[in-house]
């Protein structure tokens, strides 16, 4: 029976470095960063949640099958927000695997996560590489659920991964999207800049 796979995407951060709203940036498709970022998973997952700080308002142009989850814990950090967010995905969706994606990664190639989504596995987590460096998004089997609800801090889930190094299965794949996120406006690519 195949695996049954949600999508999270994170986008509670504050864009401190960027120095404005990043997930507001248009890029040259004239889309958002956000917009964007949300349009792979929304083209291959019925379920698609999507994080935000409690004080953000509805986002604008966002598909309709996409679950907004606000909360105030994000303010202390990636880790937090990642264990609220997973918790209420806990209680409320039959997924068997969570890729966790970033709400600042619009350039992921199609085939990257038609590629995860093949080896989804609730015991496993798969995790995608360019040139050897580990990249995102990375797809939690439900059985590392739990481990991801008691995530703290500003760290994200690299722990996760470095407590449970034999259920990590990397993927090389010749896609630098998993690289790119946009964390200044000098990371956007300069078809990008405006």
């Amino acid at each position: 029976m195949p695996c049954t796979v949600a999508a999270l995407v994170l986008a509670a951060g504050h864009s401190r470095r960027f120095g404005s709203d990043k997930r507001q940036h248009l890029l040259s498709s004239g889309q958002t960063l956000l917009q964007a970022s949300l349009q792979l998973p929304c083209a291959q997952l019925s379920e698609v949640w999507l994080a935000l700080r409690d004080d953000d308002p509805a986002p604008v142009g966002v598909a309709d099958n996409v679950r907004i989850l606000q909360s105030s814990s994000s303010r202390l950090g990636l880790g937090h927000s990642i264990a609220t967010s997973v918790g209420q995905i806990s209680t409320a969706s039959t997924a068997q695997g969570l890729l966790v994606m970033l709400g600042d990664m619009p350039f992921i190639q199609p085939a990257t996560l038609a590629a995860l989504l093949a080896r989804a596995d609730s015991r496993l987590i798969i995790r995608p590489t360019y040139q050897g460096k580990p990249g995102h998004p990375v797809l939690f089997g439900r059985a590392w659920w739990p481990q991801l609800c008691t995530l703290t801090g500003d760290e994200g889930a690299r722990s996760v991964l470095l407590a449970n190094p034999q259920a990590v299965r990397n993927i090389e794949l010749g896609d630098p999207g998993v690289l790119l996120d946009i964390d200044r406006p000098g990371d956007v690519p300069n078809r990008d800049k405006h």
